[in-house]
């Protein structure tokens, strides 16, 4: 093994082939820094490229991409709260708070290093356990993967912060959400409004670039301030250091969330956008002084990019050792591998186990030089934050829309976006925890499916089977310390009814509002088959129940705040008057929806360059000189790389539909 890793090691390290490596991890870091663009979307570029390429220097290239997109990604977390990808969702939370108290430099540095950490753990685990793991492997069937699914909802306590009542809720209603559609067993369409678009169910991009990203540029449009406020905003090499100090400091935390996050990815079935809240709520749960989490931690942004880039190599080992890929991208790559002739099973382990290892060291390779480039680069990327909204706004508004449309291509993606987006800074601005929202949304309709397989299967019986049961001792120790915090708060405010009175503010008009909708739900789902009951009306009781609670507690009790922590809210940052936040908020929003309108009639790229030169000059007094090139700059990037490289295809808008009968009428070709 060892002289086989040695002679793959020496493959890699060829000028050429290394050169390859490199040009990879480029576009991974491009691709990663695009909201809404993954992994899947550079596999299915790269692929073609290789059909004359020798297997190591393929796979240098298709992993040399898909190893630091995860690096990359959380960038724009950073600096805008726009999560480039799903996985880096969690790191929105403390990365974005810490860019706004001028400390980006040092999240970045934090987060280059754990990710470079966390790549390293993955490819050592990979090295060392392809030989061993295929027996665990194995062993793990739908109610292991159920157990792990149940493991990952339990977070939700934790990310819940300081509302519990309100995280639930919240929790509960993204199952509800994730319930949208056909998938339940036996095709059932289940709460779709006869609406075409939710028939396959809502998409994740918009979803997410709902509620985290909107309101984060809502609030930059309300304020007008820049990201990095004040006069802290350091973005010297020296911040970039005292980050990877950060992570020097907390190696073991890294080490811990690195091995989680190998495990996870390395189950059929987890994916990303799990891997990342289990770790960020692990490392809340699990280490001193949690109060701090949500509020600029630095812990917040070492845990899940340590768990996100650790994946790959955990991902990696279902896809050599049995041909089962771990998630659509290790799919792609697992196709990569029949064009060259390979056939993952035993052959890897044994006939081309050189393959292999030159895998462990492009996945390894790949992640060292990235954090290299990315450390070089971040004290620039770090000026961004510094930028003024009025030019900033625009553009970052546009590319989140091209990656919200992205979804499934359709015309709701762009619904769902403005509509999440209005969902996502209510809750901001009410303290409701957005996290526990998005987490119930990724994991309901996973649980869902592997609940009705294991009870088939097994009936019952599942739950005692030796892996479950450790898993729910698990679960047990994560609610235990939440679930006890939030009883005894419950209960004191409860015995506070008869001697306490509060006038209904904002927020306790919300909670009935939330309650109607999930009366109505219930009212719809009771008509549906059986099977298709069980999860959502399971999900409804939950959010009714917590809702209850909580418009009780926000009526009579001292009120819950979720604080900047766990992404609930972060603070304005500046004094306005109510009035003054609501108007702005309502013009950002109006700009969206103008925007959705322009695309409908004249087309998504001239609406992107309309956009931009409008929104700056009507909606902040910029010069007409600085709109337009602004408006050419972007309308040419997305030109070329969404249209050009990516080939999108876009919606059809009214002058698109008229366009060729006005040619074809004036004798025009």
């Amino acid at each position: 093994m060892f002289s086989m890793a040695w002679h793959a090691l020496g493959l890699m390290m060829e000028p050429m082939r290394l050169a390859v490596l490199c040009l990879g991890v480029l576009i991974g870091l491009a691709i990663g820094v695009l909201p809404g663009l993954s992994g899947i979307v550079g596999m299915a570029l790269l692929i073609p490229f290789t059909y004359n390429m020798d297997a190591p220097t393929s796979f240098a290239l298709l992993l040399g991409m898909a190893a630091v997109i995860t690096s990359s990604d959380f960038i724009t977390a950073i600096l805008f709260g726009v999560p480039g990808h799903v996985g880096a969702a969690a790191t929105v939370i403390d990365g974005h708070a810490m860019a706004q108290k001028g400390e980006a430099g040092r999240a970045f540095g934090a987060g280059f290093a754990a990710s470079l950490m966390g790549g390293l753990v993955g490819a050592v685990v990979l090295f060392l356990s392809i030989p061993v793991l295929r027996p665990v492997l194995l062993s793990v069937g739908s109610p292991e993967l159920l157990g792990f699914t149940i493991f990952g909802m339990s977070m939700v306590a934790t990310l819940s912060g300081k509302a519990p009542l309100k995280g639930l809720t919240a929790a509960a209603v993204g199952v509800m959400l994730s319930m949208v559609g056909d998938k339940a067993p036996g095709g059932t369409l289940r709460w779709t409004f006869d609406t075409e678009y939710l028939y396959d169910g809502l998409s994740l991009i918009p979803f997410t670039l709902g509620i985290f990203a909107l309101p984060e540029l809502a609030e930059m449009s309300v304020n007008r301030l820049t990201i990095a406020r004040g006069e802290a905003a350091e973005i010297g090499l020296s911040s970039q250091w005292q980050g990877v100090r950060d992570v020097g400091r907390h190696w073991w935390l890294v080490v811990r969330c690195s091995l989680l996050g190998t495990g996870l990815g390395a189950i059929p079935g987890i994916g990303s956008a799990v891997i990342d809240w289990i770790a960020y709520g692990y490392a809340q749960r699990s280490e001193k002084n949690p109060e701090t989490f949500g509020t600029g931690d630095v812990r917040g942004v070492i845990a899940p990019e340590a768990s996100n880039n650790a994946k790959e190599g955990g991902h990696l080992v279902p896809t050599l050792a049995f041909g089962v890929p771990a998630g659509a991208s290790m799919a792609l790559l697992l196709g990569a591998l029949l064009i060259h002739g390979l056939t993952p099973g035993p052959e890897m382990l044994t006939k081309h186990l050189d393959i292999t290892y030159t895998i462990v060291w492009s996945l390894t390779l790949a992640h060292v030089i990235g954090a290299v480039i990315c450390l070089l680069g971040s004290k620039w990327l770090a000026r961004i934050a510094r930028i003024p909204p009025d030019i900033l706004l625009p553009v970052v508004l546009c590319l989140v829309l091209v990656a919200a449309y992205q979804g499934t291509h359709d015309w709701g993606d762009l619904y769902a976006l403005i509509g999440f987006g209005i969902v996502g800074w209510i809750m901001k601005q009410l303290d409701w925890p957005r996290p526990p929202l998005v987490l119930g949304f990724v994991v309901g309709e996973t649980f869902e499916r592997y609940l009705f397989i294991s009870t088939q299967l097994y009936g019952w019986q599942w739950i005692l089977r030796p892996v479950v049961i450790v898993i729910f001792v698990g679960v047990g120790w994560a609610l235990y310390a939440p679930m006890k915090r939030m009883a005894r708060n419950v209960f004191g405010q409860i015995r506070r009814v008869s001697r306490t009175r509060r006038e209904f503010s904002a927020g306790a008009l919300f909670t009935p509002a939330i309650i109607l909708a999930i009366l109505g739900a219930i009212g719809m789902a009771w008509q549906w088959p059986r099977p298709a009951q069980l999860v959502p009306l399971t999900a409804c009781g939950v959010a009714l129940l917590m809702a209850c609670l909580n418009l009780v507690n926000e009526v009579f009790g001292a009120p819950e705040a979720a604080g900047a922590a766990h992404g609930g809210a972060v603070a304005m940052g500046c004094d306005l008057p109510n009035r003054v936040v609501q108007t702005r908020a309502a013009g950002f929003f109006a700009w969206m929806v103008g925007f959705v309108a322009l695309v409908a009639v004249i087309g998504f790229l001239p609406a992107i360059v309309v956009f931009v030169i409008a929104n700056m000059t009507l909606g902040y007094g910029k010069r007409w000189s600085t709109a337009v090139l602004s408006g050419a700059g972007v309308g040419l990037f997305c030109w070329l790389v969404f249209h050009v490289l990516l080939q999108v295809i876009w919606p059809e808008s009214l002058l698109g539909d008229w366009l060729p009968t006005w040619r074809a009428a004036s004798g025009f070709i």
